[in-house]
Protein backbone atom coordinates (compact mmCIF):
# COMPACT_ATOMS: atom_id res chain seq x y z
CA UNK A 1 0.00 0.00 0.00
CA UNK A 2 2.83 2.42 0.90
CA UNK A 3 4.45 1.84 -2.50
CA UNK A 4 1.20 3.03 -4.08
CA UNK A 5 0.55 5.99 -1.78
CA UNK A 6 3.96 7.62 -2.20
CA UNK A 7 3.76 8.02 -6.02
CA UNK A 8 0.16 9.25 -5.75
CA UNK A 9 1.16 11.80 -3.10
CA UNK A 10 4.09 12.93 -5.24
CA UNK A 11 1.85 13.38 -8.27
CA UNK A 12 -0.75 15.28 -6.23
CA UNK A 13 1.90 17.67 -4.91
CA UNK A 14 3.19 18.25 -8.45
CA UNK A 15 -0.29 19.09 -9.73
CA UNK A 16 -0.94 21.35 -6.73
CA UNK A 17 2.26 23.28 -7.40
CA UNK A 18 1.32 23.63 -11.05
CA UNK A 19 -2.10 25.08 -10.33
CA UNK A 20 -0.78 27.39 -7.61
CA UNK A 21 1.44 28.95 -10.24
CA UNK A 22 -1.32 29.10 -12.85
CA UNK A 23 -3.72 30.84 -10.44
CA UNK A 24 -1.28 33.51 -9.43
CA UNK A 25 -1.55 37.06 -10.70
CA UNK A 26 -0.28 37.44 -14.25
CA UNK A 27 3.51 37.30 -14.14
CA UNK A 28 5.32 40.52 -15.00
CA UNK A 29 8.71 40.02 -16.67
CA UNK A 30 10.50 42.80 -14.80
CA UNK A 31 14.21 42.97 -15.63
CA UNK A 32 16.29 44.68 -12.91
CA UNK A 33 17.61 48.08 -13.90
CA UNK A 34 21.01 47.49 -12.27
CA UNK A 35 21.98 44.24 -13.98
CA UNK A 36 25.56 45.33 -14.75
CA UNK A 37 26.23 46.37 -11.15
CA UNK A 38 24.76 43.19 -9.69
CA UNK A 39 26.85 41.09 -12.07
CA UNK A 40 29.99 43.02 -11.21
CA UNK A 41 29.36 42.64 -7.49
CA UNK A 42 28.35 38.97 -7.40
CA UNK A 43 29.45 37.01 -10.49
CA UNK A 44 33.18 36.29 -10.80
CA UNK A 45 32.74 34.80 -14.29
CA UNK A 46 31.36 38.13 -15.53
CA UNK A 47 34.22 40.15 -14.02
CA UNK A 48 36.75 38.14 -16.07
CA UNK A 49 35.11 39.03 -19.38
CA UNK A 50 36.35 41.74 -21.75
CA UNK A 51 34.26 44.93 -21.93
CA UNK A 52 32.69 43.71 -25.17
CA UNK A 53 31.89 40.32 -23.68
CA UNK A 54 30.39 41.94 -20.59
CA UNK A 55 27.95 43.84 -22.77
CA UNK A 56 26.93 40.59 -24.50
CA UNK A 57 26.58 38.78 -21.17
CA UNK A 58 24.35 41.56 -19.78
CA UNK A 59 22.17 41.38 -22.89
CA UNK A 60 21.76 37.63 -22.57
CA UNK A 61 20.89 37.86 -18.87
CA UNK A 62 18.17 40.36 -19.73
CA UNK A 63 16.90 38.17 -22.58
CA UNK A 64 16.67 35.17 -20.24
CA UNK A 65 14.69 37.21 -17.71
CA UNK A 66 12.34 38.32 -20.49
CA UNK A 67 10.97 34.81 -21.10
CA UNK A 68 11.64 32.73 -17.94
CA UNK A 69 9.40 33.23 -14.90
CA UNK A 70 11.02 33.08 -11.45
CA UNK A 71 8.72 32.43 -8.49
CA UNK A 72 9.46 32.45 -4.77
CA UNK A 73 8.06 29.59 -2.67
CA UNK A 74 7.86 30.84 0.92
CA UNK A 75 10.55 33.36 0.10
CA UNK A 76 10.88 36.68 -1.72
CA UNK A 77 12.55 36.86 -5.12
CA UNK A 78 14.91 39.85 -5.15
CA UNK A 79 16.78 41.38 -8.05
CA UNK A 80 20.00 39.62 -7.05
CA UNK A 81 18.20 36.26 -7.19
CA UNK A 82 16.93 36.95 -10.71
CA UNK A 83 20.40 37.90 -11.89
CA UNK A 84 22.04 34.85 -10.29
CA UNK A 85 19.49 32.47 -11.82
CA UNK A 86 20.01 34.10 -15.22
CA UNK A 87 23.80 33.98 -14.82
CA UNK A 88 23.60 30.28 -13.99
CA UNK A 89 21.75 29.83 -17.28
CA UNK A 90 23.98 32.02 -19.45
CA UNK A 91 27.40 30.84 -18.24
CA UNK A 92 27.24 27.29 -19.71
CA UNK A 93 25.98 28.52 -23.11
CA UNK A 94 27.95 31.75 -23.41
CA UNK A 95 29.99 30.16 -26.19
CA UNK A 96 26.86 29.72 -28.32
CA UNK A 97 25.07 32.68 -29.88
CA UNK A 98 21.30 33.01 -29.56
CA UNK A 99 20.86 29.99 -27.28
CA UNK A 100 17.36 29.78 -25.81
CA UNK A 101 16.08 27.37 -23.13
CA UNK A 102 13.03 25.99 -24.88
CA UNK A 103 12.78 23.21 -22.28
CA UNK A 104 12.26 25.65 -19.38
CA UNK A 105 9.39 27.94 -18.46
CA UNK A 106 9.47 28.47 -14.68
CA UNK A 107 12.10 28.52 -11.94
CA UNK A 108 10.86 27.98 -8.39
CA UNK A 109 13.10 29.43 -5.68
CA UNK A 110 12.76 27.78 -2.28
CA UNK A 111 13.81 29.51 0.92
CA UNK A 112 15.78 26.46 2.06
CA UNK A 113 16.80 22.93 1.12
CA UNK A 114 13.83 20.75 0.26
CA UNK A 115 12.69 17.15 0.16
CA UNK A 116 12.69 16.03 -3.46
CA UNK A 117 9.96 13.46 -2.78
CA UNK A 118 7.26 15.84 -1.51
CA UNK A 119 8.99 19.26 -1.93
CA UNK A 120 8.58 20.03 1.78
CA UNK A 121 10.98 22.42 3.54
CA UNK A 122 10.50 20.83 6.97
CA UNK A 123 11.62 17.51 8.40
CA UNK A 124 14.86 15.56 8.33
CA UNK A 125 14.88 14.62 4.63
CA UNK A 126 15.60 18.10 3.26
CA UNK A 127 18.78 17.32 1.33
CA UNK A 128 18.04 18.67 -2.15
CA UNK A 129 19.47 22.00 -3.35
CA UNK A 130 18.16 21.88 -6.90
CA UNK A 131 16.40 19.76 -9.48
CA UNK A 132 15.04 19.83 -13.01
CA UNK A 133 11.38 18.90 -13.12
CA UNK A 134 9.88 15.95 -14.95
CA UNK A 135 6.33 14.72 -15.49
CA UNK A 136 3.86 17.23 -14.06
CA UNK A 137 6.81 19.54 -13.35
CA UNK A 138 8.09 19.42 -16.93
CA UNK A 139 9.73 22.70 -18.00
CA UNK A 140 10.26 23.70 -14.37
CA UNK A 141 13.40 23.97 -12.24
CA UNK A 142 13.56 24.15 -8.44
CA UNK A 143 16.48 25.81 -6.67
CA UNK A 144 17.35 26.57 -3.06
CA UNK A 145 17.81 30.34 -2.82
CA UNK A 146 20.44 30.16 -0.03
CA UNK A 147 22.47 27.62 -2.05
CA UNK A 148 22.20 29.73 -5.21
CA UNK A 149 23.53 32.78 -3.39
CA UNK A 150 26.22 31.01 -1.40
CA UNK A 151 27.69 29.28 -4.43
CA UNK A 152 28.26 32.61 -6.19
CA UNK A 153 29.47 34.30 -3.00
CA UNK A 154 32.23 31.77 -2.33
CA UNK A 155 34.41 32.10 -5.41
CA UNK A 156 36.99 29.50 -4.31
CA UNK A 157 34.60 26.56 -4.36
CA UNK A 158 34.27 24.08 -7.21
CA UNK A 159 30.50 23.65 -7.05
CA UNK A 160 27.59 25.81 -8.14
CA UNK A 161 23.99 24.62 -7.75
CA UNK A 162 22.56 26.91 -10.43
CA UNK A 163 25.11 25.96 -13.08
CA UNK A 164 24.67 22.28 -12.18
CA UNK A 165 20.93 22.33 -12.87
CA UNK A 166 21.19 24.34 -16.09
CA UNK A 167 23.81 21.91 -17.39
CA UNK A 168 21.24 19.16 -16.78
CA UNK A 169 18.85 21.16 -18.99
CA UNK A 170 21.51 21.38 -21.72
CA UNK A 171 22.05 17.64 -21.43
CA UNK A 172 18.29 17.13 -21.68
CA UNK A 173 17.96 19.27 -24.83
CA UNK A 174 18.55 16.24 -27.08
CA UNK A 175 15.77 14.31 -25.32
CA UNK A 176 17.91 12.25 -22.94
CA UNK A 177 19.62 13.30 -19.69
CA UNK A 178 22.56 10.94 -20.07
CA UNK A 179 25.72 13.03 -19.75
CA UNK A 180 26.16 13.17 -23.54
CA UNK A 181 25.03 16.64 -24.67
CA UNK A 182 24.45 15.94 -28.34
CA UNK A 183 23.16 19.49 -28.86
CA UNK A 184 26.64 20.78 -27.95
CA UNK A 185 29.03 17.92 -28.60
CA UNK A 186 30.42 17.38 -32.09
CA UNK A 187 30.12 13.75 -33.14
CA UNK A 188 33.86 13.12 -33.36
CA UNK A 189 34.24 13.93 -29.65
CA UNK A 190 31.43 11.67 -28.42
CA UNK A 191 33.47 8.46 -28.04
CA UNK A 192 36.43 10.17 -26.31
CA UNK A 193 34.01 11.98 -24.00
CA UNK A 194 32.25 8.75 -22.96
CA UNK A 195 35.62 7.09 -22.36
CA UNK A 196 36.98 9.94 -20.24
CA UNK A 197 33.73 10.12 -18.27
CA UNK A 198 33.88 6.42 -17.45
CA UNK A 199 37.53 6.63 -16.41
CA UNK A 200 36.90 9.71 -14.27
CA UNK A 201 33.91 8.08 -12.53
CA UNK A 202 36.10 5.05 -11.77
CA UNK A 203 38.72 7.34 -10.23
CA UNK A 204 36.07 9.03 -8.09
CA UNK A 205 34.79 5.68 -6.82
CA UNK A 206 38.30 4.53 -5.94
CA UNK A 207 39.16 7.77 -4.12
CA UNK A 208 41.64 9.01 -6.71
CA UNK A 209 39.86 12.17 -7.82
CA UNK A 210 39.07 15.60 -6.41
CA UNK A 211 35.81 15.73 -8.40
CA UNK A 212 32.83 15.64 -6.03
CA UNK A 213 31.75 12.10 -5.21
CA UNK A 214 28.21 12.90 -6.39
CA UNK A 215 29.62 12.90 -9.90
CA UNK A 216 30.00 9.12 -9.67
CA UNK A 217 26.23 8.67 -9.40
CA UNK A 218 25.73 8.53 -13.17
CA UNK A 219 27.06 9.97 -16.44
CA UNK A 220 24.44 12.73 -16.22
CA UNK A 221 25.54 13.76 -12.74
CA UNK A 222 29.19 13.52 -13.70
CA UNK A 223 28.66 15.94 -16.59
CA UNK A 224 26.88 18.45 -14.35
CA UNK A 225 29.40 18.18 -11.49
CA UNK A 226 32.39 18.42 -13.84
CA UNK A 227 30.84 21.47 -15.52
CA UNK A 228 30.53 23.24 -12.16
CA UNK A 229 34.23 22.60 -11.55
CA UNK A 230 35.16 23.66 -15.10
CA UNK A 231 33.43 27.04 -14.82
CA UNK A 232 34.17 27.83 -11.16
CA UNK A 233 37.80 26.69 -10.91
CA UNK A 234 39.17 26.18 -14.42
CA UNK A 235 42.70 26.69 -13.10
CA UNK A 236 42.50 23.64 -10.83
CA UNK A 237 40.46 21.62 -13.29
CA UNK A 238 43.08 21.94 -16.03
CA UNK A 239 45.90 20.95 -13.66
CA UNK A 240 44.09 17.95 -12.21
CA UNK A 241 42.14 16.81 -15.29
CA UNK A 242 43.87 18.16 -18.44
CA UNK A 243 42.25 15.77 -20.93
CA UNK A 244 38.75 16.32 -19.56
CA UNK A 245 39.41 20.05 -19.49
CA UNK A 246 40.37 20.09 -23.17
CA UNK A 247 37.22 18.18 -24.12
CA UNK A 248 34.98 20.45 -22.07
CA UNK A 249 36.47 23.49 -23.80
CA UNK A 250 35.19 21.95 -27.02
CA UNK A 251 31.80 20.95 -25.57
CA UNK A 252 31.07 24.44 -24.22
CA UNK A 253 33.01 26.32 -26.91
CA UNK A 254 34.75 28.34 -24.19
CA UNK A 255 38.29 28.86 -22.97
CA UNK A 256 37.88 30.08 -19.38
CA UNK A 257 41.60 30.30 -18.59
CA UNK A 258 42.06 32.90 -21.33
CA UNK A 259 39.66 35.11 -19.37
CA UNK A 260 41.55 34.51 -16.11
CA UNK A 261 44.76 35.79 -17.68
CA UNK A 262 43.08 39.16 -18.27
CA UNK A 263 42.96 39.80 -14.53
Amino acid sequence: MTAFIVPVLFFAVCIALFFVIRKRKRYVFAVPGNVAQLLSDHVAYYRKLSPEEKTIFEKRVKEFLSYIRIHGVNTEVEDIDKVLVASSAVIPVFGFDEWRYYNLKDVLLYGDRFNMEDFSTTGDERHTLGMVGTGALQRMMILSKPALRQDFLNESRKDNTGIHEFVHLLDKADGATDGIPEALLHQQYTIPWIRYMSEAIHHIKTGRSDIDVYGATSHAEFFAVAAEYFFNRPDLFKINHPELFALMEKIFNQRPLIRERRL
